[in-house]
């Protein structure tokens, strides 16, 4: 007959709490995983199959339980016969609460517990480093027992002697708890140079033994040293990392080494300096877990917002999104145009934001929606924009502009249907551009082709379109077959039927990524507050400043408004029939004041009157602004700015019935390699400046006025070059 198994729901990477009401323990926060037992299962294989699970090490690692019915006192689990009386105290149970304390967890002190609640592990070193290299006093130490050791008088260790060596006084001293005790021995361990193990621990006495005695270290020979705990290290520089965040781990090394003579390498240094970080900013497995409640809080505070998130089959993170109700309201008197983009996340377990934001009336960015993400694929650029729409819930044809090689085409007709409008990013375009004739052009042939191909996707009129492209295809048939198979109905003024207001690239909100790249190493929950915060102050400063302008436009659109009146003053307006109107300048242009049309394009571009509009409306006394978009109306962009997004309580950790309850999120398993990111480097996109043509002979870099050609010579031509920019056409921006 098969032995009776029982599943273990083991934890890691939690703490212990205590009840006040009755003095009872409890486990918060961490992982959970289920694992069957039964009295054949042995705690060697036990161990390893934890330490595959919490992907730790099952060398130094703890297991304990509570005895049924007893949830005062912790059980140490230490050989088989302990395991085997474990399963036999739950044989009439389907479950047994087990908790994994892992040699990292054993030597950060995150437990505040007092002697007299909990028992003391006996099998637990306070003294081993969390990493295989030891850290190494670089001078000799000599190593006696307990209370009778030399100090060091080495002037570059006296800070720590002078701190620590009188910290452990000698017998009646009292400390508040065991986690106290044990930091205070570690500190008179450095001050005094010497290691030690503990010997007898229960739940009200603790004794500690000098591991050697009357023994030397020789100068940087022997690695068998002292050795201190990546934790401590972490709450010695974390006050410094408090005032320097950018405190590298090689400067790390170094003053530990001058101050305390310990020495670190850039990994054991980068280490504690994750430790330090995750002391000040909170864990970052604690931060998933948090998920459930915050998205409740953000819903609850600010009502008619959108938070919620999704993990995968092993309850593991795999995206969160929020739009808050300030945002969604604000972008419905925002023009009907959405710029998507992404940016990479360097937090301890990485990731990618992906973002959606708008353009207000005066032409700043309006943050609208964003997503944390375990990675930039298709799939999660559908579920942003499926959560998008569903926060926005309009039926409003949309113009969106992103980049034209991540699957959101596909998203977009599938979520907002054939009626929306999707301009390709120009700057992703060219980029790709640029890339794919790399090694078959010299770099001025490529700067030449990328500079008619912008000039191309400017362009209003499909002649003035097909001239650039002509220019193109004059270099290489290759890169003008390239450009007119890039679908230029999505990205050329010429056909593109959405509103862009002649914004062509998507990363229009570049503002906000800089926010986001600033909290990008906070813990999810954490970041994402700090960007709410950021959002709140930016809606408040607007609305106040909004409420101080006198005109009727907002000062970026009235300055525009303006700069065409100018241009229309020498403009003569000759009446052709009804509405229609003919403008003459350098050019003659016909304006249909009734449908808001000229054939220079840019009154539909740009949603301003250009200025042969202007020329018109002047000419029969009608006001300008009557025919200038709602959207750059300060009316419209005090609207946008009309509601608040509301302060957050900090988000505290659930009672234990509400977390049994709730969706249970942890950590995605990617995790942030150690060390420095490294940086993809980009080629710029290097183009020069438009050159003049001459009508008389075709030639460039001169026109028919100062063309020098005479009886078949021509004389020189220049040309002006730009570097590391693009010059776009008058107007845009």
């Amino acid at each position: 007959m098969a032995t009776k198994k029982i599943i273990a729901i083991c934890q890691s990477g939690g703490d212990f709490a205590t009840n006040k009401d009755d003095g009872s323990l409890y486990y918060t926060g961490g992982d959970a995983y289920a694992l069957d037992l039964d009295q054949q299962t042995q705690l060697k294989d036990f161990k390893h199959e934890l330490a595959e699970t919490f992907q730790c090490s099952a060398d130094g690692m703890t297991i304990k339980y509570f005895l049924p019915g007893n949830r005062k006192t912790l059980i140490t689990i230490s050989k088989d016969k302990d395991l085997k009386r474990m399963v036999n105290f739950f044989k009439d149970s389907d479950q047994v609460e087990i908790f994994v304390i892992a040699e990292e967890a054993a030597a950060r002190n995150v437990k505040r517990t007092t002697v007299s609640e909990t028992a003391i592990p006996s099998d637990v070193p306070v003294d081993i480093m969390q990493t295989d290299d030891a850290i190494v006093l670089d001078e000799p130490i000599e190593i006696t027992p307990l209370g009778s050791c030399p100090f060091n008088n080495e002037e570059k260790h006296r800070r720590a002697a002078t701190q620590w060596e009188n910290i452990i006084t000698g017998v009646d001293q009292r400390f508040n708890t065991f986690a106290e005790f044990r930091e205070a021995l570690h500190k008179y361990s450095i001050a005094h140079g010497f290691t030690y193990k503990y010997k007898k621990n229960d739940s009200h006495r603790v004794t500690a033994k000098c591991k050697t005695e009357g023994s030397y270290l020789r100068r940087g020979r022997k690695k068998a040293g002292y050795r201190a705990t990546r934790g401590w290290i972490g709450s010695i520089i974390k006050e410094k990392l408090k005032v320097s965040p950018n405190y590298k781990p090689k400067d790390i090394a170094s003053d530990i080494k001058r101050d305390y003579g310990i020495q670190l390498n850039y990994t054991q240094a980068w280490r504690a300096k994750e430790i330090a970080r995750e002391q000040l900013q909170g864990s970052y497995k604690e931060a998933y877990s948090q998920l459930p409640f915050f998205c409740e809080k953000i819903m609850e505070t600010n009502p008619g917002s959108l938070a919620t998130f999704s993990t995968k089959e092993d309850s593991s993170f795999r995206r969160f999104f929020v739009s808050f109700h300030a945002s969604i309201s604000g972008f419905h008197q925002c023009r009907p145009l959405l710029f998507l983009d992404s940016i990479l996340l360097y937090s301890k377990y990485q990731g990618t934001l992906l973002a959606a934001t708008a353009a207000d009336g005066n032409d700043d960015f309006f943050p609208v929606a964003f997503a944390v993400v375990d990675e930039e694929t298709e799939d999660n650029w559908h579920w942003f924009l499926s959560q998008l729409k569903s926060a926005l819930s309009t039926s409003e044809q949309i113009t969106f502009v992103s980049d034209f090689q991540k699957g959101i085409r596909e998203s977009l007709i599938d979520i907002f249907g054939k009626e929306c409008y999707h301009g390709y990013c120009l700057r992703c375009l060219a980029e790709k551009l640029n890339k794919d004739l790399k090694g078959q052009f010299s770099h001025d042939a490529r700067r030449l082709m990328v500079q008619d191909f912008y000039a191309a996707a400017y362009a209003p009129k499909v002649e003035v379109f097909e001239r650039c492209v002509e220019n193109i295809k004059a270099i290489s048939v290759e890169a003008y077959n390239w450009v007119v198979s890039s679908e230029p109905d999505h990205w050329a003024n010429a056909f593109f039927g959405g509103a862009r207001y002649n914004h062509m690239t998507s990363n229009f909100g570049q503002q906000f990524y800089s926010w986001v790249s600033e909290v990008d190493e906070l813990p999810i929950t954490q970041m994402v507050d700090v960007l709410r915060g950021k959002i709140m102050e930016l809606i408040y400063r607007r609305r106040l400043e909004s409420s101080q302008w006198v005109t009727r436009l907002t000062p970026f659109m009235e300055d525009k408004l303006q700069h065409e009146v100018s241009k229309a003053r020498s403009l003569q307006v000759l009446l052709s029939h009804g509405s229609t109107f003919e403008v003459r300048g350098d050019s003659v242009d016909i304006v249909d004041i009734d449908h808001w049309d000229c054939s220079c394009k840019g009154w539909q571009l740009s949603g301003l009157p250009c200025c042969h509009a202007i020329a018109v409306l002047e000419c029969l006394g009608r006001s300008l602004y009557d025919y200038c978009s709602r959207f750059f109306m300060t009316d419209s962009y005090r609207l946008t700015y009309t509601e608040s997004i509301n302060p957050m309580p900090n988000v505290e950790k659930p009672e234990r019935s509400e977390l049994q309850e709730a969706t249970i999120v942890t950590p995605p398993p990617t995790k942030r390699p150690p060390g420095r990111p490294k940086l993809k480097l980009v080629e710029s996109v290097d183009v020069i400046k438009r050159q003049l043509q001459c009508s008389k002979c075709k030639g460039l870099g001169h026109n028919k006025k100062t063309c020098n050609k005479v009886n078949g010579f021509e004389g020189p031509q220049t040309s002006a070059l730009i570097g590391l920019a693009i010059e776009e056409p008058e107007g845009s921006t």
